[in-house]
Order: structure tokens, then sequence, then C-alpha cells
């Protein structure tokens, strides 16, 4: 079915609302392949600009065509290939294009359609994945045009509400449910394996928490340093942190690996040494921590899925003030969607 001669806005994309982090880790694109894979969507049939935005929570690509059903075949069937359970992947997929692909793109820009409701993490991540797509040449006059307008209206509903009041990041999330876990924090010693964003945000909250004693790890010996110095924590080098887990009560996993970093043989050398509970969250897309892990005695594997459940009833108490965001973007809508879904010369810029 075609879209017709117009060329139309879409999108395309995974979240943790449609499937499972087993699902959407084997959708999620590092920032090392971002700007090939972008070049890869912009060639596909029918596509004519491309935005691609991967992170822990979702993988979306928002892209303009004439036509509505082959590029969007093509897209899935870049992502799908020919594996067997394609087909029921396919319906984990949603859909959206012309003011509800407009709309969509403002609600995740302020907040709205993440995890944690309000998180302040993925404004900058949309911010990157446009700035890869612009750099890249696979952005346009269509593409360049909405993404700078959607963020002048998601730092307009940031600013004139209250949706990031709480907590407004992953790693603040998952502190929190680290204290549900644990109780007060106040003593506990913890290690963060990894140095980016969702890594500085966890070890943040966990300083203004109490946490006793944080160590940091990371492949990048520099970067460790950086962080544990802004938190006041301990540099562990990362060839060395397993053998610290003897003292460790929390372990935060945020890294860019693509295979698991932490094992269930290495689990159950430590436990054995240990022989009390030891607390594994993984917040990494794709996952950092063996699953089979939680198989060990005493260990306890918290990733996504579980922020997911944790973060629910967060996101149901501030269900009015969400609504109240969502008529801000609405009116918006009225006023701009026209002039953004057409064509006309625009300068792209990154602020």
């Amino acid at each position: 079915m075609s879209a017709g001669s117009e060329t139309q806005m879409f999108c395309l994309g995974v979240n943790y609302r449609t499937c499972p982090v087993a699902v959407r880790e084997q959708f999620a694109v590092g920032k090392s392949r971002l700007s090939e894979v972008n070049k890869a969507l912009a060639s596909l049939p029918g596509v004519q600009e491309c935005v691609l935005l991967s992170t822990c929570n979702r993988t979306e690509i928002y892209y303009w065509s004439q036509e509505q059903e082959t590029p969007l075949q093509a897209i899935l069937q870049y992502f799908l290939g020919n594996a067997p359970d394609a087909a029921s992947r396919r319906k984990m997929f949603y859909s959206h294009h012309g003011r509800e692909a407009l709309f969509h793109l403002a609600a995740v820009a302020s907040g709205l359609d993440s995890m944690v409701v309000g998180e302040t993490e993925i404004f900058g991540q949309l911010k990157d994945a446009y700035r890869v797509a612009l750099e890249t040449g696979v952005t346009g006059g269509f593409a360049n045009r909405v993404f700078q307008n959607a963020f002048t209206i998601a730092k307009k509903v940031r600013t004139a509400s209250h949706i990031t009041s709480g907590p407004t990041s992953v790693g603040a999330a998952a502190v929190q449910m680290a204290q549900e876990i644990l109780g007060n924090l106040a003593g506990t010693n913890v290690l963060v394996v990894g140095a980016g964003e969702v890594a500085r945000t966890t070890a943040q909250s966990l300083r203004s928490r109490g946490a006793e004693s944080i160590f940091v790890a990371n492949r990048s010996y520099d970067r460790a340093v950086e962080l544990a110095s802004q938190v006041g924590g301990k540099v562990i080098r990362f060839a060395e942190w397993i053998p610290y887990l003897e003292n460790i009560d929390i372990v935060i996993v945020s890294t860019a690996s693509p295979v698991y970093v932490v094992s269930p043989a290495v689990m159950e050398q430590v436990q054995q040494v240990r022989q009390r509970p030891l607390f594994l969250i993984d917040l990494s897309v794709p996952r950092n921590v063996d699953p089979a892990c939680a198989l060990v005695d005493d260990v306890c594997v918290y990733d996504m899925d579980a922020m997911e459940q944790a973060t629910a009833e967060t996101r149901r108490l501030r269900g009015a003030e969400i609504a109240a965001c969502e008529q801000m973007i609405h009116a918006w809508l009225e006023e701009n969607a026209e002039n953004l879904l057409k064509k006309r010369v625009f300068t792209a810029q990154v602020g």
C-alpha cells in the first residue's frame, strides 16, 4: 500500500513495552555502528532520510518516504533477516506515520515514553542519534526541521511541567530499586562496572543515598579514574575487579560490551568465598550479566525487565502529569504539524 506521492514521516521500532530485554538486545546498535547502520537504512528501497535511535529501552528508526509498505518491509527484513522466529518478532514492532510519528518523537524526547518517566538521559541520547545521522549525511530538509523542532517542544514540556520530579534517570531508578532490596544503603560496598552516562548517574545516586564505598571498573582506565573522582570512589582495573567481589554488596553493570562480562562460573567461585547474598543489577543492552548467574546460590540478578516492573507503579501514579504534558504536545502539533511535515529548506544544527 502506498502512502501517496507526498513524502511522509514514519517511525518503526521496538521498546520496553513491546518486548523483553532478551529480544531488544538483538536489535540494539552500539554507538560505534550507528553511522554504518544509518547508511545501510538510508540505502534501502524507498527511504529518503532517516535517523536511528538505539538505547537500553528502545531501537527506533525515524524515516521519510513517499511509500508506506516498501520501506517498512525492507527495514523489517534488515533487522529480522531470515531468522526462524522472524514472524513472531515482527509483531513486536510498532509503526507510526504522519502526525502520529511526530507526536511519538516529541513524547520520546520529552521523556514521556521512557521506562523512567521524565528521564533526562533520553533527550541527550536522541540529540546524539540525530547528530550522528546528520554527520553521516542521511538527513535532509524533513529530518532536520522535525528534529530541531522536537527538541524545542521537549525542552518546553520539561520546564513547564513537573515531569522531571523524582528519579529522572535509569541509574537513579536502579539505586532506588537497590535501596528497596537492601534497605538503607549506608555502609554498603558497591562496584560499578562501566563509566558511561548510565554508570555515572548510578554512581552519583549511590553516593547521595549513602553508599559507603564505591568502586569503579572500566576498560578505559582513564574514564574509570574520572568517574571515581566525581563520586569520591576508588578505581579497580577492569582485569582485576572479580577478586573484589568478596567484599561487595551490590554490583551495577553498565558497559557497551556486546557479550557477557559476568558468568555463572565466576559467580560460583566468588560465592564459595563470600557465602552471603550478592546482588547484580544489569543495566546493559545487550545484557552483560549472563542470566544463568541467577542459578548460583545467593546470587540475585536484576535486568532491565526487572527495572520496568519496578517503575510501573511510578508511571501509574504520575498519570495526570503525563496527560498534561501530552496535551502540551497536542497543542504544539495543532500549530506546527502541517508545516513540519511538508518539505521546506532548513539549515541543520545540533545545539
